[in-house]
């Protein structure tokens, strides 16, 4: 049986069985299992497939046909225009995560901007501090890693110079398996972040941070019983945001004044319908004295679909 065959066979299976996308994850299957490329697979499309490939291609198609995601079977997903390892310990990042980081970065541009701040940084060697809380796969640290040097050189002039090595980005995590994952995604985007295990912020009392960033949990514990299958095959520790989806957006609101330098900023993700609960949550925190951040985004910024996804305080 050639590759082309094989493929048929895959593409008709998970059809039958009313999988999404079932031609891209039967192709997508095929080129890892076979270990070529897209260009290569076309080339190779008449080429006899042995009958290992066959035997694990087809319990690959079992596996996506049970509900695990794709990327959890290649470990592959592409974010921001890098490649991330992750399996089942991590959640799969998403496009509509690219915006917080897009956001993310901007604010870098406009503390180093501030001349004052600047001036403060450079003369008491103290570097701009960045923190990924939950950071999960490192996606979000990793990726402002990657791209602020790209915005910093923009920045350069005679009187203003700023290297990459005068920011520290940081991420956190609870999941030990989760910040190994971290880890060797920094170091396969050859970019420099520190993790560190934590509970939230338990420990992070020796830190300050100008700027937190978080994608955490937020999915109400019952909903998640009704998602897809590929959706529950990720971990329910990343996933489950308490019985109202607030818990963690709770102890960010009530705590990160506390982890930030004056001015600092704190940005997270929401889902989509979250946009008034947490509003109306930040005003119940504030009136109790028990929050001492403002929200400076008038609306939840959108993301490309149009979705409610990032709101940002300042101290």
């Amino acid at each position: 049986m050639n590759q082309n065959q094989l493929l048929e066979i895959g593409k008709k299976l998970l059809k039958e069985k009313n999988i999404d996308e079932a031609e891209l994850k039967a192709k997508k299957i095929l080129e890892f299992v076979l270990k070529q490329s897209r260009s290569e697979f076309i080339r190779n499309s008449l080429m006899e497939v042995s009958n290992s490939n066959k035997e694990e291609y087809e319990k690959m198609l079992e596996q996506i046909i049970q509900g695990k995601p794709l990327q959890y079977i290649t470990n592959h997903q592409e974010f921001m225009g890098l490649d991330f390892y992750v399996d089942e310990n991590v959640l799969i990042p998403q496009p509509d995560t690219e915006i917080i980081i897009e956001e993310t970065i901007k604010i870098i541009k406009q503390i180093i901007k501030n001349e004052v701040k600047y001036k403060k940084v450079k003369n008491s060697k103290n570097k701009i501090k960045i923190l990924d809380l939950c950071t999960g796969s490192g996606a979000i640290a990793v990726s402002i890693a990657k791209y602020i040097q790209e915005e910093l050189d923009k920045l350069q002039t005679k009187e203003l110079k700023y290297e990459k090595e005068e920011i520290q980005i940081i991420g956190s995590d609870i999941s030990d398996k989760a910040l190994k994952i971290a880890e060797k995604n920094a170091i396969n985007n050859s970019v420099m972040v520190q993790y560190i295990k934590s509970d939230m912020f338990k420990e992070l009392s020796n830190y300050k941070f100008d700027v937190i960033v978080s994608n955490p949990p937020y999915i109400e514990t019952e909903v998640i019983k009704t998602l897809s299958k590929e959706v529950q095959n990720e971990p329910i520790i990343a996933l489950n945001g308490g019985e109202d989806g607030l818990d963690f957006y709770r102890t960010i609101l009530i705590n990160s004044a506390n982890y930030l330098e004056e001015n600092g900023y704190v940005l997270f993700e929401i889902g989509y319908n979250q946009g008034k609960k947490i509003s109306d949550l930040w005003k119940t925190l504030k009136d109790e004295n028990k929050c001492n951040l403002d929200i400076i985004t008038k609306e939840p910024i959108k993301d490309l679909a149009g979705n409610n996804r990032v709101i940002i305080l300042k101290r």
